[in-house]
């Protein structure tokens, strides 16, 4: 059997674009959200419910609730897998910020069971919306390169510490009501002028880190921040995520190619599920540096 027999299976909270992650032959689960008492899979391509429409509830007040992936979602989808010879590299969104990580391992645990020649390993990657989706770029390329499931899932335990999440938000309300930010963020305060500064710390919690002047300093901070840790910036991509302010995504874009010369970027919509808990405008900047 061919040694690079194996699946990359990610969650929809990677916030690739549906081509992208065709290409890099992902298999992706969607996480739901409740809107208005409908529920939606939250599909890459905006299947469901399309990106814009959903900002646009979200700014007029709708207040979504989200759900993770559950057990019996990762078993149906991967039992076909499994029962076709293959073996699965699961690559799942921070487990600081949903139980999807978890669901993963009871249901690999499981058909482990059932399939004792099989694989299933999983990954928490401590990472989020595009910074996930970084990651698991980066672990598609050693799949490519004909690396071996093994040999990835010990490349992914590597280099999750090296993806590098900065995000700014509008106003922190909608984290704070999700309560996906420490209550030393209350403390941040809610004065719309001033704009807060977050990442994605090594245990994968999202902690407010500055307060900047308006918009504009806000975004020129991630910029910063990659500037200080940044590992070989024309080497690897970039990847941008926006909470439907494509201009802000199209600035930071052109500023780190200026700044530090960095040739290729991926932009793209912060997903819903992410989006209903920081709301419209964030933008994110993620990209391979010395520590998180």
């Amino acid at each position: 059997m061919n040694m690079s027999d194996y699946v990359i299976m990610t969650d929809s909270c990677c916030d690739l674009s549906a081509e992208l992650a065709a290409e890099l032959e992902l298999e992706v689960l969607p996480l739901r959200l409740e809107l208005e008492g409908r529920s939606y899979r939250n599909l890459l391509d905006g299947g469901e419910i399309g990106f814009q429409e959903f900002y646009a509830k979200v700014r007029s007040g709708a207040m979504p609730v989200t759900s993770a992936v559950n057990v019996g979602e990762f078993e149906a989808a991967m039992r076909p897998i499994l029962e076709a010879g293959k073996d699965i590299l699961c690559l799942c969104f921070s487990s600081a910020l949903s139980t999807t990580y978890q669901s993963a391992v009871i249901a690999g645990r499981e058909l482990e069971e059932d399939f004792p020649e099989r694989k299933v390993r999983v990954v928490d990657s401590l990472c989020a919306s595009m910074g996930q989706g970084l990651f698991v770029w980066l672990c598609a390329q050693e799949k490519k390169k004909g690396k071996t499931l093994e040999e990835v899932l010990d490349f992914a335990e590597g280099a999750k510490g090296n993806i590098c999440h900065w995000f700014t938000v509008d106003d922190l309300n909608h984290l704070k009501r999700g309560g996906r930010v420490s209550a030393a963020a209350a403390l941040f305060g809610t004065m719309l002028s001033v704009k807060p500064v977050l990442h994605v710390d090594k245990e994968g919690r999202l902690i407010p880190m500055e307060k900047c002047r308006g918009r504009k300093a806000s975004l020129l901070a991630l910029v910063d921040h990659m500037e200080k840790t940044a590992v070989d910036p024309e080497r690897y991509p970039v990847f941008i995520s926006h909470g439907d302010c494509r201009e802000d995504a199209e600035f930071v874009a052109e500023e780190v190619r200026r700044r530090l010369g960095v040739r290729e970027v991926y932009i793209h919509y912060v997903g819903p599920v992410i989006g209903s808990h920081t709301g419209a405008g964030v933008m994110t900047l993620f990209f391979v540096g010395r520590e998180r």
